[in-house]
C-alpha cells in the first residue's frame, strides 16, 4: 500500500513538474520579446544633447517617441555633450561604447567646423571613433554637417569631403546633412526652425530633423539586429 502511494505521489510530482515547465515555457513565449530591442548610442555634441530645449523636446527623446510610435523596439541613449569636438569624441568613445550598445549614431564635426579646425584633424578623429566602433562590431550611422563658407572654399571642400569618404571607407550608413529636414540650404533660410542663437534647432526644428533622418535610424536598427 505504501509502495502504491509512493508511486502515485512520484507520478503526480512528475506530471506537476512537467506541467510547471510547460507553463514557464508558455509564459516565456507569450511575454513581450525584449531580446529584439536594440540599444542605440546617439554620440554627438549639443545638437544631440538637446541644448536650449526642455528635456522631452530634445533630439533623443523626440527620436525615441518617433520610433515608439512606429512600433520600433529600440532604446536611444543620449551621448551628446555640448561643445564637443571630434577630439573629445575620440577621447571618450572607448568607454561610451559599453557592451550593451548595439549601434551608434555618430553626429560630430559641427564644432570643429565652427572653430576652423584643420579638416585633416577632424578626419583623423572621426576615423579613430569609427575604428573603435568597427573593433566592437557596432554598426554606425554617420551624420554629416556641411561647412559654412567662413573659412574659404578650400576649407569647405576639404571639410565636406570627410563624411562621404569615411562612410565609404568604413561601410557605414550615411546621412549627408544633419539639418536636411529643415527648409532652405542656409542657416538664414532655416531661421524659422532655429533658436535665437541661429545655430541650434528649436523644438519644431528638431521634430522636422527627426522626420527626415528617422528612416535612416530605422535602417541602422535593422542592421544591428
Amino acid at each position: 500500500m505504501k509502495r502504491r502511494r509512493w508511486i502515485r505521489g512520484f507520478l503526480t510530482y512528475g506530471v506537476a513538474a512537467a506541467c510547471g515547465k510547460a507553463l514557464l515555457l508558455c509564459l516565456a513565449l507569450s511575454a513581450p520579446a525584449r531580446a529584439d530591442e536594440v540599444t542605440v548610442l546617439a554620440f554627438g555634441d549639443s545638437l544631440t544633447q538637446g541644448y536650449g530645449l526642455v528635456r522631452e523636446k530634445g533630439l533623443v527623446p523626440q527620436l525615441q517617441a518617433w520610433l515608439t510610435d512606429r512600433g520600433i523596439s529600440a532604446e536611444i541613449i543620449n551621448g551628446g555633450v555640448s561643445g564637443e569636438t571630434t577630439a573629445g569624441g575620440a577621447a571618450r568613445v572607448g568607454w561610451s561604447l559599453t557592451p550593451d550598445i548595439d549601434a551608434m549614431i555618430l553626429a560630430l564635426g559641427a564644432n570643429d567646423m565652427l572653430r576652423g579646425i584643420d579638416p585633416a584633424v577632424t578626419r583623423a578623429n572621426l576615423s579613430a571613433i569609427l575604428d573603435t566602433a568597427a573593433a566592437q562590431d557596432v554598426p554606425v550611422l554617420l551624420v554629416g554637417v556641411p561647412a559654412s563658407g567662413n573659412f574659404g572654399e578650400d576649407y569647405k571642400t576639404a571639410f565636406d569631403a570627410i563624411f562621404p569618404d569615411l562612410a565609404a571607407r568604413y561601410g557605414t550608413l550615411y546621412y549627408p546633412n544633419f539639418f536636411a529636414g529643415l527648409a532652405g540650404d542656409s542657416l538664414e533660410d532655416m531661421r524659422e526652425w532655429m533658436q535665437p542663437d541661429g545655430i541650434h534647432p528649436n523644438a519644431e526644428g528638431v521634430a522636422r530633423i527627426i522626420e527626415a533622418i528617422g528612416p535612416e535610424v530605422m535602417r541602422l536598427i535593422e542592421a544591428a539586429r
